[in-house]
């Protein structure tokens, strides 16, 4: 399979058809993921068109944060992707379908659906990756504009004395989210690099942290050791 060919017609499909005002999930989140998932897959015997297929439309469906149904995206996604490619690309090898699907499927956090397949681990791998370092970042603090949620609680950031809600604070979502994806990691590649980036987010919170405290030149040495990842 000529993978370029593949992934230009995606490209002009997306272009013609999908039209995302979620910043975290446009078309450039997709060619990431993508990008992130073929260095995952170096040296491993993978579809790689699987791969291609779920990377760029695993969130053709993706639910707000605050939809009572947000845990459903990612089998609506599927779903809608089966009939995307019986639709407009026919020629689309059928028995690759359920390996694309559960690909998509799996990839969700919320939806809690362990990957079977090693198509499958690296797409979830790949998408949980854009959730952290400097790029994670970004995205933590655009769907938090969109959603207008608060950037942090400012007499608790860390919630130290209080329950974890990042429905109502950006900041709780590292927390409550992001600092547990290393651990979730299914590729020996992608638990490396998600420890990596989830150290820089610990980095910003310890320098957020020290701000808050009124220094502007040094990190809060707590805040390191009580979040940096192990290992």
């Amino acid at each position: 399979m000529d993978l370029i060919f593949w992934q230009q017609r995606y490209e002009r499909w997306f272009q013609q058809h999908y039209h995302s005002a979620d910043a975290a999930h446009d078309l450039a989140h997709f060619r990431r993921v993508w990008s992130t998932a073929r260095q995952l897959a170096q040296g491993l015997v993978v579809d790689e068109l699987v791969i291609l297929t779920a990377c760029y439309f695993h969130d053709i469906v993706s639910l707000p944060k605050n939809d009572p149904q947000r845990h459903r995206s990612s089998q609506l996604a599927a779903e809608k992707t089966r009939r995307i490619l019986a639709t407009d690309f026919a020629d689309f090898p059928a028995e690759r379908y359920s390996m694309v699907m559960h690909a998509i499927e799996a990839h969700s956090y919320s939806a809690a659906i362990g990957p079977r397949t090693e198509e499958a681990r690296i797409v979830q791998d790949a998408d949980r990756l854009e959730a952290l370092g400097a790029i994670g970042l970004a995205r933590v603090f655009a769907v938090a504009g969109s959603l207008n949620v608060a950037l942090f609680d400012a007499d608790d950031p860390f919630a130290e004395t209080r329950v974890l809600d990042d429905r109502a604070f950006a900041l709780d979502h590292f927390q409550q989210k992001l600092l547990r994806l290393p651990a979730t990691m299914q590729t020996v590649k992608g638990r490396a690099l998600a420890r990596e980036n989830a150290r820089f987010l610990v980095h910003y919170m310890a320098k957020l942290s020290a701000e808050l405290q009124g220094s502007h030149d040094s990190l809060d040495e707590q805040v390191l050791a009580r979040f940096t990842p192990k290992g």
